[in-house]
């Protein structure tokens, strides 16, 4: 198996690659219309990922069959480009949770302490210990947290061990699981707004997440609240947090911005950058050494599990529902041809199969297929498949509720 990684990765992942029978080409520095380049001339089945964006024109370039995004999000992959090729995309989810959550605290603890501001002053040669020994500290405060999970509970782990009351927001969030994890429910975002003295978002960055945290949100909270962000820039609506900042005293610490550079090392002139409150760092919340030998460890496991037999751990990108309607049930004999002449009937009546599993019992002698439909097979249609195949056992069709 061939495969392009096209981005940094680790060595530990290369040699779990090479000892796993792939072929691989390592060029971390393709991009755009070098990478789809570099795709046509090793036309590799997988392509390996971190911060590089995924074009349609690199699925036109070659037969990818998977992308794997080396870290948590896939919002780089056109997803929807991909599966209509029927290219897998998969990630490598909570990997990096950890690295993550420690960045959130440090922001936490750098906007409560202000530690940038007394390390510039510091180089540039001042004391000024009657400025900087004014801080709230963590201890009692209450900490919000937008999104619950593997990152969102690291936080509130760490965040407790400091003393914080910490309450959450989710859209998936029960009481029960709320329980669980030691956070107060709120049933409303704008109620984390309101109750905060710390807020940090960690939701992924989807169609119902952009723009989520708004100007309603930072106009329901309390003056001075420290805000931290280290999810997706664009969860943010980024002008609203501004004037939050101007005009109400938020604090922010932000790993991600709305407008961040293509490449790893460049200029950046985002007006927020100059605000002397914002703690800013350059979106390296999962970047340890730690988490990227994690990351590289899964990506060679999706790899390795889909070499070995064609399934495709955390995959992304298949249909959580398909517009099946029915399900034929085929009870028959492990014999040559039997579902190939099931198979030529529902196409003689121009009927798609959207999915289908063939079962085997022990001893190989019997079968149970699982064929879903995207319409119901006529009663003679199904009189007359039994009558011909005396392999068929059993027939039966059953609908499918809520599809």
């Amino acid at each position: 198996m061939r495969v392009l990684i096209a981005d940094k990765f680790e060595q530990s992942g290369r040699d779990g690659l090479e000892a796993a029978g792939c072929r691989f080409s390592y060029q971390p520095d393709v991009k755009d219309d070098s990478l789809v380049e570099a795709i046509r001339a090793y036309d590799p089945e997988v392509l390996v990922v971190r911060s590089t964006k995924v074009t349609e024109p690199m699925l036109d370039a070659g037969a990818l069959k998977l992308i794997v995004r080396a870290g948590a999000g896939y919002n780089t992959i056109d997803v929807a480009a991909a599966s209509r090729r029927g290219v897998y995309v998969s990630n490598c989810p909570g990997k990096n949770s950890v690295a993550v959550a420690e960045l959130a605290l440090a922001l936490i603890l750098a906007l409560d302490r202000r530690v940038a501001d007394n390390v510039i002053q510091l180089r540039e040669g001042k004391w000024n210990k009657k400025e900087f020994s004014k801080a709230r500290g963590l201890l009692g405060r209450t900490l919000g947290l937008v999104g619950t999970g593997q990152i969102g509970r690291e936080v509130a782990t760490r965040a407790r061990a400091f003393g914080m009351n910490v309450i959450a927001w989710s859209r998936s969030l029960t009481d029960e699981t709320a329980a669980e994890l030691g956070v107060g429910r709120r049933r409303k975002l704008l109620d984390v707004a309101r109750e905060s003295d710390v807020v940090s978002v960690h939701v992924a960055l989807k169609p119902e997440t952009r723009g989520l945290i708004g100007a309603d949100f930072f106009d329901a909270m309390r003056e001075g609240t420290y805000f931290v962000n280290t999810s997706r820039g664009d969860v943010v609506d980024q002008g609203a947090l501004l004037r939050a900042m101007r005009e109400k005293d938020v604090r922010a610490g932000l790993d991600v911005f709305a407008n961040e550079p293509a490449v790893s090392a460049g200029e950046f002139t985002d007006e927020i950058a100059r605000e002397p409150n914002l703690y800013g760092t350059h979106h390296i919340g999962a970047s340890t050494d730690q988490a990227q030998e994690a990351i590289a460890a899964e990506t060679v496991r999706v790899i390795r599990t889909f070499k070995e037999t064609g399934r495709v751990p955390n995959v992304v990108n298949l249909a959580r529902r398909t517009p099946s309607t029915h399900t034929l049930v085929v009870r028959h004999r492990d014999r040559p041809g039997v579902l190939a002449s099931v198979l030529d009937r529902i196409r003689a009546e121009s009927i798609n199969v959207q999915e289908m599993e063939n079962v085997i019992f022990e001893g190989s002698e019997a079968a149970v297929a699982r064929i879903n439909l995207e319409a119901a097979l006529p009663a003679e249609v199904l009189e007359r498949l039994k009558a011909d195949n005396a392999d068929i056992i059993e027939l039966s069709l059953l609908e499918i509720k809520n599809s």
